[in-house]
This record gives C-alpha cells, structure tokens and sequence, in this order.
C-alpha cells in the first residue's frame, strides 16, 4: 500500500457548491469512505438547542460535541440520497438538513473550541483508510496532505438556485432572493472567521460547476483521483542487446590503448 496522503481526497468550497452529493458519489463510484464534515457540524448545532446551550457558548458546545458519539452511516432511500447522521444512537437526518439549521450552523462552525473537536473526530475517521471528505478547511487544516485537492465551486446564484432545488424537495418552500441572501453572508463569513477560514488550497485544483451536471463533476473528480494516485512508471530496463553493448564496451575501455594518455609536458 502507498503513502497514507494517496488514500485521501479532500474537497473543499462554499456553501450550496455541491460537496456533499458529488463526494458522496464519487466515494461510492471508489469504493471509499465517505466523512460529511459539514453534517458533525450540524449535529453539533442541533445538540446545542437540545441542550439549551448558547450557540455563542464555544466551550460548552465542544465539551459537549466530544463527549457525543457522532455517527455517520451511508444513505438510502430514506434519508433522500444525504448521508444518515446519528448522535448517541438518535437519526437526526432530517432535522439537521432544514434552511435554519443551515444559518445557525454557520456561526457553530466559527468557534475555535467546536473546530478543534470536530477537526480531531475527522481525521480519525479519515485514518481507517481510502476516504472522501468535503468541508471548507479539509485542504488547509484536516488533511493537508491530502493526495488529492479540490476547491469546488459556483456563482452564488447557482448556488442559491441547487439550495433552492434541494429545499424544494424536503417540503419546504423557501424564496430565492431570501436564499441568495444567506449565501452571501455564509460566504463572508466563512472567508473571514479568525479560525480556519474557507480558502483555496495552494496546491487544490479549482472546478467551477455552474454549467455541470452532477454526473459530470463526479466524471471530473474521477479524472483527477486517477491523475494523481498514477503509480510512477517503474525506470526502463536496458533491453537484452544493450546490455551487451554496454558490456562490451566497458571490455574495450580497460584496455592499454583506450587507457588516458598523460597531458603533454611544456620544455
């Protein structure tokens, strides 16, 4: 087996880009394990209204987020193709995947205490071996070195229109304007939070997806995954004949005449 770096592929981009779906397909087109980061958050956020904890509270949050058994299983039909999640054995799928979970969400995943938790819980799960993981600081903070790196991304209207799409699905209605609106704001914060800021890796390849389907961006990722774990070509072996040219004329150079000749000497 190669270098651990080789087994990893860490997605990164801003809200309403499309992460979670095309890595959860792309893991499933591999064979990996797939990590939701952007789910442990949510579950973070839902634990704290739980428990009736101030969502500004960052220690509070994370002791409480670390002491929690945090699970993510595959998805199936009824979880509408989104990964499963679980805390302390309880399906919180559809409750953490509302619009305003999506907004109170954003100001969890900007506390330092609640990173650091949930940074640690995601590279153990990445260390079981071949993963996919989206999230906005996976590049940069979780796996920087990652085998392979990608800032994926769209126009904030695109964005706003998939978000829309996928509320749209759950039942709810929400208004496009409303929704642009929130998008802009989650990616000013989520530039500029004081820890971990969402950014482009330097070494991450760049994929705007505004006029790609999601088969054709998981197509795309495929393309790069194969690009980048390419075993190195193992160094050309002299063919038969070569090497007895090569002999032979190692033969030649020991003998008296192909020895150097001394320099002439000035008189």
């Amino acid at each position: 087996m190669g270098h651990p770096q080789a087994l990893q592929i860490a997605i990164d981009g801003p809200a309403g880009a499309g992460k979670s779906t095309v890595a959860r397909k792309l893991a499933d087109h591999l064979g990996y394990l797939y990590i939701d980061t952007g789910a442990m958050y949510r579950a973070s956020t839902w634990l704290a209204l739980k428990n009736d904890i101030p969502l500004t509270d960052g220690d509070a949050i994370a002791a409480l987020a670390s002491k929690s058994n945090i699970q993510l299983k595959p998805a199936d039909e009824s979880s509408d193709g989104k990964i499963r999640v679980f805390v302390d054995g309880q399906e919180i799928t559809r409750e953490i995947r509302t619009q305003r979970m999506s907004e109170l969400t954003a100001g969890i995943a900007a506390l330092g205490q609640v990173r650091a938790v949930l940074v640690e819980k995601q590279r153990e799960l990445a260390r079981e071996g071949f993963c996919v993981i989206d999230g906005r600081d996976i590049g940069t903070v979780v796996m920087p070195d990652a085998g392979l790196k990608v800032f994926l991304t769209a126009s904030p209207e695109e964005r706003a229109r998939r978000r829309q799409k996928e509320l749209a699905a759950q039942g709810e209605t929400p208004d496009f304007e409303a929704l642009l609106k929130a998008i802009n704001e989650r990616d000013y914060l989520d530039c500029n939070r004081a820890v971990s800021p969402l950014m482009r890796a330097v070494d991450a390849v760049e994929l705007i997806t505004d006029n790609m389907t999601i088969d054709d961006v998981v197509l795309e990722l495929e393309k790069l995954a194969k690009e980048a774990f390419q075993p190195a070509p193992a160094p050309a072996q002299p063919r038969a004949h070569e090497r007895e040219s090569a002999s032979a004329l190692t033969d030649f150079q020991d003998l008296p005449e192909f020895q150097e000749l001394p320099e002439a000497q000035e008189v």
